[in-house]
């Protein structure tokens, strides 16, 4: 799993969540996570999430931390187990500051506000994921909690700590896999 945060402000559309984007943007090859800040606004047109389309909820944020995983080789079950576990990692990192963050599904909330957005897809070629945490709440269209008032003021360093931990439980799966005999009936 190879790692990158960006120092370029991208605004999230929705078209980042294309198989090879992070391959074609910063030459990163093969399974990999990516971390940039900016604008996210993504149109009903743009969605992935078929809920969001039907019932008319596009997604915008004035800034937020994005991450986009790309996998190849697996099935969009298995990144949903992988998009859960990436969460999973966000909660944990978040904790740390001694903040209470709840997690329903794959979704994170401080003091009962949504801090976070995030879905996973299936391309002809990968699987993908986009999570994003607001770094900036006003301006969300729903009540929105950010990484401000939690207390995470280094969004880089933050970031950086996701993907490491993420990159070494990937790795450590992946050993799991290799070190056990098959066993017969």
């Amino acid at each position: 799993m190879k790692t990158l945060f960006t120092e370029e402000e991208i605004k999230y559309t929705g078209v980042q969540l294309s198989p090879h984007w992070i391959y074609k943007k910063f030459n990163v090859l093969g399974d990999s996570v990516v971390a940039f800040i900016g604008e996210v606004e993504v149109k009903l047109s743009e969605m992935v999430d078929l809920e969001d389309v039907i019932n008319n909820e596009p997604i915008y944020s004035k800034k937020m931390l994005n991450f986009i995983i790309e996998e190849f080789n697996i099935p969009l079950e298995q990144m949903v187990y992988i998009q859960r576990l990436f969460i999973s990692i966000i909660k944990e990192t978040i904790e740390k500051t001694n903040k209470n963050i709840t997690r329903s599904g794959d979704d994170l909330f401080f003091d009962n506000r949504k801090l976070s957005v995030s879905i996973a897809t299936k391309s002809s070629t990968s699987c993908l994921i986009h999570t994003a945490l607001n770094i900036i709440k006003e301006g969300a269209p729903v009540q929105a909690s950010d990484l401000t008032e939690i207390g995470i003021k280094d969004i880089k360093q933050f970031a950086t700590e996701i993907m490491e931990k993420f990159k070494e439980e990937t790795e450590s799966i992946k050993d799991a896999v290799c070190k056990v005999r098959g066993v017969a009936e």
